[in-house]
């Protein structure tokens, strides 16, 4: 099968995304699949991929974040996807690159993927304090409008999450197929920690060998919440010894820096590429503390689990339904005492049993080959139907069962 990934936010500094996007190249390669992405970028070329390639179409960047750029003319979107003759073309986003993929002329299978709950990133995070979630939906009733009008041009949706497929159908958005992310097992384990990486982050924290040593990494973008996390952590660090270490940089660096600024046990350092690095990290801290509650899925926090690492984080979106009890805490999502709160009942633990929990928890991990090889089984039910109109096919329900 040939599909086409029409990805609005794939770039070569993104996050989640871009992660996402590279680890899709090499699995569509194992299973057979060939892969193409048509990207907004600085130029016109191509880029050769496992299983396929990237092909960049210049675009104009994105005013508010330098990382990405924006489709705006169609015609070379479509040229490429007249040329390639895909099976399936999907839209990784429900903006231009959308409305692009539903508007080309040609006969693939089409599927909108959702990656992001828009309401629950911005508005619900704006207006936490005058209203509750359900009330902020409500006011963007004309949001899911919208979103409701694009998917009548797809065959099918799919979100990389069970929670996340039945709140877009609560809003009348399915049936959407619930197919939940994984990640690469084989680069994260529990048996990369490093007691020596473990001292010089609490060196570089100001903090002895002793302390705590916890972790946060993401994108420096307001939805993650980072300012937060910085204070609940240097709250708990007054009860007990904590060193906090902040990996990333983004569009809310002056505010994570701003955060940090006067806290000697708060260490920042750029995001790590090296993804055997980054594995070292999270099976060599003791805890890591997150603060975004829209995510999809959660790759972060899952590749933590799988490095053995208990958790600390938000009680709503894909962190919530990714934690397991034995080996995390949940407190409030944004609530910085209750944060901290959290952060110290986890150390108040025993350490042998939850050390045991966290270890069990890394091997129920999901692996990111079973979602790519669900997805692809979910787009392959789409293909012939969209070829022969005469076929009709059921779409996944948000549970994930497929026909």
């Amino acid at each position: 099968m040939r599909i086409v990934d029409v990805a609005e936010f794939y770039s070569p500094t993104g996050g989640g995304v871009r992660t996402y996007i590279d680890r899709k190249f090499e699995v569509a390669a194992q299973l057979g699949h060939e892969l193409f992405v048509i990207a907004p970028g600085p130029e016109d070329r191509f880029e050769p991929r496992p299983s396929g390639g990237v092909f960049w179409v210049r675009a104009p960047r994105l005013p508010f974040d330098a990382n990405y750029y924006m489709f705006w003319d169609a015609a070379p979107v479509h040229k490429h996807l007249d040329a390639l003759a895909p099976d399936l073309v999907e839209a990784s986003s429900p903006w231009r690159g959308a409305w692009v993929v539903a508007r080309w002329r040609g006969r693939a299978a089409r599927s909108m993927f959702m990656h992001a709950d828009p309401v629950a990133i911005y508005p619900q995070r704006w207006l936490a304090s005058l209203a509750s979630p359900d009330r902020i939906d409500q006011w963007f009733e004309w949001f899911w409008r919208y979103l409701r009008s694009l998917r009548g041009h797809f065959d099918s949706t799919v979100a990389g999450g069970h929670w996340l497929a039945k709140r877009f159908e609560q809003h009348g958005l399915g049936p959407v197929a619930g197919i939940p992310l994984g990640i690469d097992r084989a680069a994260f384990s529990p048996t990369l920690r490093d007691e020596a990486l473990r001292s010089r982050l609490l060196e570089a924290c100001g903090m002895p060998h002793d302390a705590k040593l916890a972790l946060a990494v993401g994108r420096f973008h307001p939805e993650k919440r980072w300012p937060m996390v910085i204070e609940a952590t240097v709250k708990a660090s007054k009860t007990i010894p904590i060193g906090l270490v902040v990996v990333g940089d983004g569009i809310d660096r002056a505010r994570v820096r701003r955060a940090a600024a006067g806290q000697p046990n708060v260490h920042l350092i750029p995001p790590i590429r090296d993804r055997p690095l980054l594995a070292a990290h999270l099976a060599s801290a003791d805890v890591l503390v997150h603060g975004c509650d829209s995510e999809t899925f959660g790759l972060l926090p899952a590749e933590a689990m799988a490095s053995g690492l208990p958790l600390v984080g938000p009680n709503r979106g894909g962190f919530a339904d990714l934690a397991q009890p034995a080996s995390a805490e949940i407190y409030p999502s944004g609530d910085t005492d209750a944060a901290a709160a959290a952060i110290l009942r986890l150390f108040a633990r025993d350490p042998a049993p939850l050390r045991s929990a966290a270890l069990e928890a890394a091997g129920r991990v999901r692996h990111d080959i079973d979602h790519f090889a669900e997805l692809f089984d979910h787009y392959q039910t789409l293909v012939k139907p969209a070829l022969d109109p005469s076929i009709t096919v059921a779409t996944p329900a948000a549970g994930g069962a497929r026909p």
